[in-house]
């Protein structure tokens, strides 16, 4: 049994969606931190992703699902297995931002100096400022950060992926105090015991499998023979194409994989080419 940590919060949605993605069916309760799952070998738990590394440190999980923001703030000692490029919004890493209000003198982190910085990340945010030769008093703020400024502190560091909701409170960015991506975290002993090692790899890859198969396409055609070479010709960014024959000998069938975002560059291009007939079709998963 390998006993994991599933964020519960913000990131619990997209992270069960991940997951099935996978191959994994978790299904979360109202009423209760332990959902079940379709696969006899796993234990998870709903939890906070910001105490989980100190949990999966001290063995009392084998493993989770959390971000890499929140291993570096508690200091944990774990393996990473693996980073899993999603958050709760997009499939990009997420930033700690050190953020003013929009009419604030500050211009710089060093004009900080001798001020008051209200954010859940106190030693991200400690050891940012140290770097810069910045002191400031830390005060950790427990959620609504943006409302901390101007009233009770001068500036905040907080979590962002797009920047909507710090402008929509009429806050500036200063600058990007760290960036983070979802991980896999496992504990020394559960990485030293192979059973639970192998397990935690099968977790990550078909996860990584996921993230890719969300943001890439399948795109087969047909083409003559001799429209074959600038057919292909279109397609030299990718890799290594398959090309079938057809039952008629004079056209082949071409299958690929690429970015969903390049389809709508290359598909015209494969027309003109003397492509027919050509289907754009979704993918579960893709192991690089």
């Amino acid at each position: 049994m390998l006993r994991l940590g599933l964020p519960a919060g913000s990131l619990q949605e997209a992270t069960v969606e991940l997951l099935a993605r996978a191959g994994w069916k978790v299904r979360p309760s109202k009423r209760s931190y332990f959902p079940t799952v379709d696969d006899p070998e796993l234990e998870p738990v709903l939890l906070r992703p910001q105490e989980m590394p100190r949990y999966v440190e001290a063995g009392q999980l084998d493993a989770a699902i959390c971000g890499r923001d929140w291993v570096v703030e508690n200091g944990a000692e774990v393996v990473e297995a693996a980073a899993l490029v999603y958050a709760k919004q997009s499939a990009r890493p997420v930033r700690w931002v050190l953020a003013v209000p929009e009419d604030s003198e500050v211009k710089t982190v060093k004009d900080l100096a001798g001020r008051r910085i209200a954010t859940e990340a106190v030693g991200i945010t400690r050891r940012f400022l140290e770097e810069r030769g910045v002191d400031a008093r830390v005060e950790f703020s427990w959620g609504t950060t943006e409302a901390k400024v101007p009233r009770f502190a001068e500036a905040i560091v907080d979590i962002t992926e797009t920047g909507s909701s710090l402008a929509a409170h009429s806050l500036r960015i200063v600058e990007t105090v760290f960036e983070s991506v979802t991980v896999i975290i496992a504990s020394r002993a559960a990485w030293a015991d192979g059973w639970k090692r192998k397990k935690v790899e099968t977790l990550a890859l078909m996860l990584q499998g996921a993230i890719v198969g969300g943001v890439k396409v399948g795109l087969k055609m047909n083409a003559r023979r001799s429209d074959l070479a600038a057919v292909l010709k279109c397609l030299t960014a990718l890799r290594r194409p398959t090309v079938n024959s057809l039952a008629d000998e004079d056209w082949v069938a071409v299958d690929t994989v690429m970015n969903e975002s390049e389809v709508r560059e290359i598909v015209p291009a494969l027309k003109a080419a003397g492509a027919e007939g050509i289907v754009e079709y979704p993918l579960n998963k893709v192991i690089e």
